[in-house]
């Protein structure tokens, strides 16, 4: 079950210049508001059928969004931009974490790969396919607001006005619950429309309430996919806050087969899979070694199929090693699914209840059954089981926080000293620019 089937596919324009004097220090906001603008005509009564359909103006009135025609640019533009952030945070958790590590030479990849304090200024941006660095609070900001600002205009258009208005708001609560999801749980802290600093705790507690709207709009409209996908954010968000009783629950809702994946596309750079295009296309991360030819029941575990190049990464020095899950610029990356439901599960509960949720997670894959005579601790199996089966879908930094798995120390493979950093940090930039953080 492929639950985006029935979503409509759209693309995103570039950015255009504009100028809102309300938003003027709040860079992340302002290009938020230029990506929405950008999507179709302002004023025209429905979205762009093609890119060159849009007429880019110069300047544009903050205003001038508060038209129910405009309604469904506004959740494409929002929708469009969270499938962005969500590849870069991909791709930046994974080199965070050492699912890859670093096979470029240029330093703003590498300072992702020895995880040094130069971090605090690594932002990330929507950039191009040979974009070298990496980040996701900026893109993942932009998503956030574009969601919460969408959501607040079309709650204030008559629902005569806007076709599907509950699923629209449906979909901007979901995916901007993921924005917050994804803030809560791997940044070390937040702010949030240049408030006060936030604790992850606190920020995980939005992507609750927000994905909990989301599952109630979804009902109303009738769209389950939708629903579970809110439901299985809701799940992951439960799990990271301790409320495990709530995520297993939310988590046994979850049909087996179910999947909704973030979409991409080739025919934009910045609609591109990113992860794709550092391993496979640029060469600028290499899987890790852990990740390399792994087994199971002595026979290569398909969750995890990676494959020597033989040749040298960018760099010109550390063997290139590429993955298999996402071949193409347009592959998508699975956001929510019953594998990750099951996992949830297992995770939550523990004991037998974990074996049964890892058994049928197996079995559905035609992998060999957990038989009891296993000698490494349950909750051990778990967390190798999510390591394997979410690889590259942005899940194991979340997984080390929260578990407390220790990141590596001393020195990398090129030689480089680790830095203290391992969740990601709140930029400079947000300190500079919020009267709440100057100074902190």
């Amino acid at each position: 079950m492929n639950a985006t089937a029935n979503r409509p596919r759209y693309d995103v324009g570039g950015v255009m210049p504009y100028f809102f004097e309300s938003t003027r220090r709040r860079p992340h906001v302002r290009a938020a508001i230029a990506v929405l603008l950008a999507g179709c005509t302002i004023g025209a009564t429905a979205g762009c059928d093609t890119l060159l359909e849009a007429d880019i103006p110069g300047r544009v009135e903050e205003s001038a969004l508060n038209d129910p025609a405009l309604a469904t640019t506004l959740v494409n533009s929002a929708l469009g931009q969270f499938e962005c952030a969500y590849a870069n945070y991909v791709a930046t958790v994974g080199v965070l974490t050492e699912e890859y590590i670093v096979s470029s030479f240029f330093l703003n990849a590498n300072i992702w790969g020895w995880r040094g304090i130069e971090l605090n200024t690594a932002e990330g941006d929507c950039a191009g396919r040979d974009a070298s660095g990496f980040g996701a609070y900026t893109p993942l900001q932009q998503a956030r607001f574009l969601a919460d600002d969408a959501a607040r205009r079309i709650e204030g258009f008559d629902e005569s006005q806007v076709e599907n208005r509950t699923l629209k708001l449906a979909q901007l609560a979901a995916y901007g619950g993921y924005s917050y999801l994804l803030l809560g749980e791997g940044f070390c802290e937040m702010a949030v429309d240049q408030g006060p600093l936030m604790s992850q705790a606190e920020v995980l507690a939005i992507a609750e309430t927000r994905l909990t709207s989301a599952i109630s709009l979804a009902q109303s409209a009738g769209n389950t996919d939708l629903a579970n996908l809110a439901v299985t954010g809701r799940a992951r968000a439960r799990l990271n806050l301790g409320d495990n009783a709530g995520a297993a629950a939310d988590a046994a809702l979850i049909p087996e087969g179910f999947v909704w994946n973030a979409e991409y596309s080739e025919i934009q750079e910045r609609r591109e899979n990113r992860v794709f295009n550092v391993n496979r296309r640029n060469s600028f991360l290499t899987v890790a070694p852990a990740y390399r030819d792994l087994t199971l029941g002595g026979a290569p575990d398909p969750r995890v199929i990676v494959e020597n190049a033989n040749r040298a990464g960018q760099d010109g020095v550390t063997p290139q090693w590429l993955q298999n899950k996402y071949v193409s610029g347009a592959d998508p990356i699975p956001m929510a699914s019953w594998e990750e439901a099951q996992l949830i599960i297992a995770e939550a509960l523990g004991g037998a209840e974990a074996v049964a949720a890892i058994n049928r997670l197996r079995s559905a894959q035609g992998l060999p059954q957990l038989t009891g005579g296993e000698t490494e601790p349950i909750e051990d199996i778990v967390l190798e089981e999510r390591r394997r089966q979410l690889f590259s879908e942005g899940h194991r930094l979340g997984d080390m926080l929260r578990n407390d798995i220790p990141f590596p120390t001393g020195t990398n493979h090129k030689g480089q000293t680790y830095g203290p950093i391992t969740c990601l940090p709140l930029p400079d930039q947000e300190r500079l620019n919020n009267p709440n953080l100057r100074g902190s």
